[in-house]
């Protein structure tokens, strides 16, 4: 039966690596049973669900389906829909879902992990594009942290860069600890313009160059932020509309996953074939907060992984369709 309720799913409580194994082989057979896009995929490829028996058995959804259709579980309805931000021109995922108390609590559990309690933070979000559309999961999440941070001065900036630059800079006066949000047009198109020294401010880019056909890389997006805002505090997040989960970057362009997530990396030539670490490939996600939807699914990512559920993030896959939150290289 799906669960809408406050209390705290047990996906969200696995400590070790046997409990998410059986929580996915568990979380498998629920949504063969109850989503009928990711059931009639395995069809098609010829899988029988009988035959998946460890975690590495399990089939990943394309991601492409989260476009044209409705990846869902069950029949209660839809409490909210999440749409990606596609290039124009590109036609957006729409990723339902049936519990919006799940994804709240696994955002914030995660921020809680790799950061800190949000009502530490002022937290102020440089996200135009996002902010200017609705069915942002992005903005959908930093609006609850904001919420549950509480301070004052949390905000939301488009275009207004004089108004963020004098709120930096009295929150820096006032040593109030402070955390941006930013999607990396943005940030860039910020430091044109305005300079300023905070060496406590913490950052956390999003990805998201959309359009501007500007090739960089991580690390260089990072020096420019590190010289413009005057901080070493450059972090990075991996999500998007299609995952109720994000994975941190807090150094070394390293990705960390919260427990109920894990990356693989597949064979381009083969996508039913797993790479080992150190090896180039697609991008699978496992995401377990995904219950109601597909937690399985394959994305159009380059990526490499390493030991204790750590990847890097190499951008998008040679002639695939660009989105418009993934387009560092």
């Amino acid at each position: 039966m799906i669960r809408l309720n406050n209390s705290i799913h047990p996906i969200l409580k696995i400590e070790n690596n046997d409990q998410f194994d059986e929580f996915a082989l568990e979380t498998f057979m629920f949504q063969i049973d109850h989503c009928e896009v990711y059931k009639s995929y395995l069809q098609l490829i010829g899988i029988d669900y009988r035959d998946v028996a460890s975690v590495k058995d399990i089939p990943f959804l394309p991601i492409e389906l989260f476009k044209t259709q409705p990846v869902y579980c069950g029949k209660n309805a839809v409490q909210q829909v999440f749409t990606s931000s596609a290039t124009t021109g590109m036609t957006p995922a729409q990723h339902y879902v049936a519990d919006i108390s799940l994804y709240k609590e696994s955002f914030s559990r995660a921020f809680r992990l790799f950061f800190d309690e949000p009502e530490r933070y002022t937290i102020l979000a440089l996200l135009p594009s996002y902010a200017e559309r609705q069915g942002s999961s992005l903005v959908y999440m930093v609006e609850g942290l904001m919420q549950q941070s509480g301070a004052p001065q949390n905000g939301f900036y488009l275009y207004n860069h004089l108004e963020l630059f004098q709120q930096l800079t009295m929150l820096r006066d006032k040593r109030v600890r402070t955390l941006l949000f930013g999607v990396s047009f943005a940030l860039l198109d910020f430091i044109e313009r305005y300079r300023i020294d905070f060496p406590e401010l913490e950052i956390i880019e999003t990805g998201g160059m959309k359009g501007r056909g500007i090739e960089i890389t991580r690390a260089e997006l990072h020096e420019r932020i590190e010289k413009g805002f005057g901080t070493r505090k450059i972090y990075s997040e991996y999500g998007m509309a299609e995952m109720l989960s994000q994975a941190y970057s807090k150094e070394g362009g390293i990705f960390l996953t919260p427990p109920w997530m894990r990356v693989y990396v597949r064979d381009l030539y083969d996508p039913f074939r797993r790479l080992p670490y150190g090896q180039k490939g697609g991008i699978n996600v496992i995401d377990l907060a995904n219950r109601y939807s597909c937690s399985f699914i394959e994305t159009q990512d380059m990526g490499m992984c390493h030991a204790d559920n750590a990847f890097e993030m190499l951008g998008r896959i040679p002639f695939s369709e660009l989105r418009g939150c993934n387009m560092l290289l």
